[in-house]
């Protein structure tokens, strides 16, 4: 039957379920597009059938956890990643559960796959001297240069997301007696970040010398065209190569877009402002989100370690006094 084709239920997916229905924001559905683009090539690669031929009972649990392998093993993909395209599948067979009733068995196996579990790491930062140097690395001298260390400003002010900076039109900066910015983030939520003194004169000289070029766009590439998050992030591994003299402790570390959400987050904690405020500031749906923050504050804990007093005498090791208490002991 042509119902047992997966093309129309791909196609109903991206043009009705996801823009109308769900009305996700256009890089969820980018990360969904770019999901399917992957499975359908592997599905191609793997059967020998072109992808508009491909029947939904193709793309059955053992193919789809094949692909999952395959992204893991081959394309070196993080298990975040794995998890991230089996959330895009999950969501698709949801649709095809209800478009296609004959399917539900498949759709049943599909959904059973569980996500698998990542390693949390410690999250990184940057430390304020970094920070600092990083701010003052890009040559102002030049259109670039002004443009870069105006970017660089507005990630640490706000904790920006790379793709609500790369999107960012001029009016939204509202000016007046609190200068703020208003974003346009994940799930299609917005709020307002205040700016300090020194990046609201910096966005105004900076859109002051845009002009006319690049109508509304607050960073455009050379072309005159919205960065992209590669370009964002190729002209921020520029700078902390200019940086490294100045601050050698960047040469050891990582530094991305996200590393700079990162470093605003730390720096306000430390700074005492409350893990509340903080989700807000980063547009985290849950504050559960916001207490990676805590744990990687090494000097916060010390700190709380400084308050609690040792505990006075010798420790006894537990002994188990029943033959299944002791069992469970030595697993």
């Amino acid at each position: 039957m042509h119902s047992h084709l997966i093309a129309p239920h791909v196609q109903a997916f991206f043009a009705d379920y996801l823009c109308q229905q769900r009305r996700l924001s256009p890089q969820t559905i980018m990360s969904c597009r770019d999901t399917f683009r992957l499975l359908l090539t592997f599905l191609r690669d793997q059967m020998g059938v072109e992808p508009s031929a491909l029947r939904i009972a193709d793309v059955d649990a053992p193919m789809v956890l094949r692909f999952l392998n395959y992204l893991e093993q081959e394309r070196g993909n993080s298990v975040r990643s794995r998890n991230i395209r089996l959330a895009a599948i999950r969501s698709f067979f949801r649709l095809v559960a209800w478009r296609d009733p004959d399917s539900l068995g498949i759709v049943t196996r599909v959904l059973a796959i569980p996500v698998k579990r990542e390693d949390q790491k410690l999250i990184g930062y940057l430390t304020r001297p970094e920070m600092q140097a990083l701010l003052a690395a890009p040559d102002r001298s030049t259109w670039v240069g002004r443009r870069d260390h105006a970017i660089l400003l507005t990630l640490y002010n706000t904790g920006a997301r790379v793709s609500e900076i790369t999107m960012l039109k001029r009016d939204q900066v509202c000016y007046g007696d609190s200068t703020f910015l208003q974003l346009h983030g994940k799930g299609r939520k917005e709020r307002t970040i205040p700016l300090w003194a020194e990046t609201v004169q910096v966005l105004r000289a900076w859109f002051q010398e845009l002009g006319e070029y690049a109508p509304n766009i607050a960073f455009p590439s050379v072309r005159g065209k919205p960065l992209s998050r590669d370009g964002v992030d190729y002209l921020l591994k520029q700078t902390v190569q200019r940086a490294i003299a100045a601050c050698p402790s960047l040469a050891t570390k990582t530094v991305s877009p996200h590393v700079v959400r990162h470093t605003t987050a730390m720096h306000l904690l430390q700074a005492g402002v409350d893990i509340a405020t903080i989700a807000l500031w980063l547009g985290h749906e849950s504050i559960d989100t916001t207490h990676v923050y805590l744990h990687a504050d090494l000097a916060m804990k010390e700190k709380a370690l400084g308050k609690l007093d040792p505990i006075d005498g010798k420790w006894s090791r537990f002994h188990a006094d029943d033959p299944l208490l002791a069992f469970l002991a030595l697993l």
